[in-house]
């Protein structure tokens, strides 16, 4: 009798703790189609022709924000560039190749404290070094530059991470094999680890599209139309600054249209870094 009032009750525990993790996630789901609900309600009837595909003009009256579409993926492009190549250097170097644990031990607690630092200390920063001590001008260069120190962390821990979940076993049949180092890394470590590399470009990727603070710093607020090499050295404004100006000056339906386009952005961002990925595996 005493057995099977105690099965009873672990089976109510479990079905509870079971309903308990059902009603987290769909509250986390229902909250976030609630934000980009509510986000496309607003945006969407704001969002006209002439907003996305002209440039802010203060003689005619008119608003555009094709420059800051730009030069968010400006930002974008030539933050990840940098960073990639950085990143995932570092955590194999970490997770590969270093012999010094305390060294490893440092450095892994350097990159957690610069992942927990408020984004505008990174503008400072960024301004004082880039712009003041190495002579750049604000721009997109400099903003890329400051966003690669912010999101280097990301890329580091998470790649490294992905190499760990790797079994040994893979990379003692490749040494076996007679494959070197570098080779096993290449062929075997690596493509087994895609699907972490390909999580922390897409964080990587939401912070440059999502920071603001930082690049009011760095890149500034232009509303010029630039190319790519023009914008490097230019003041240049992103989709966030931009939403985060004309929001302070009252334009709310203006600022929510940037808002969807932000939200569009990422979703499409995510989509590609996700197909990319699926492709490295193959």
């Amino acid at each position: 009798m005493e057995t099977h009032t105690l099965s009873s009750r672990r089976r109510l525990y479990d079905h509870g703790l079971r309903a308990l993790l059902y009603l987290c996630g769909f509250l986390t789901c229902a909250l976030l189609v609630l934000i980009i609900g509510y986000i496309f309600y607003r945006g969407i009837p704001n969002l006209t022709w002439e907003l996305v595909t002209s440039q802010t003009s203060y003689i005619k009256d008119t608003i555009g924000i094709l420059p800051n579409i730009l030069n968010t993926l400006y930002l974008v492009v030539l933050s990840m560039v940098i960073v990639l190549p950085l990143g995932v250097g570092a955590a194999i170097y970490l997770t590969e190749y270093a012999t010094n644990r305390r060294l490893v031990a440092v450095i892994e607690f350097a990159t957690e404290t610069l992942t927990g630092i408020p984004s505008i200390i990174f503008g400072l920063v960024g301004m004082l070094f880039f712009i003041q001590m190495l002579g750049l001008k604000t721009g997109v260069l400099a903003g890329s530059l400051t966003l690669v120190v912010m999101i280097l962390p990301t890329i580091v821990r998470t790649t490294q991470e992905s190499l760990k979940t790797v079994p040994d076993s893979y990379r003692e049949g490749a040494l076996a094999l007679g494959a070197g180092k570098w080779r096993m890394v290449r062929t075997v470590v690596l493509p087994n680890s895609v699907d972490g590399i390909v999580t922390g470009c897409i964080l990587a990727v939401g912070r440059i599209v999502g920071e603001s603070a930082a690049l009011l710093y760095t890149a500034g607020f232009g509303v010029v139309l630039n190319d790519f090499v023009t914008s490097l050295q230019s003041a240049s404004g992103s989709l966030t600054v931009a939403l985060y100006m004309y929001s302070e000056r009252g334009e709310t339906a203006v600022g929510f249209g940037i808002a969807t386009i932000l939200m569009l952005l990422t979703l499409l961002i995510n989509l590609a870094a996700t197909l990319v990925g699926r492709k490295l595996r193959k």
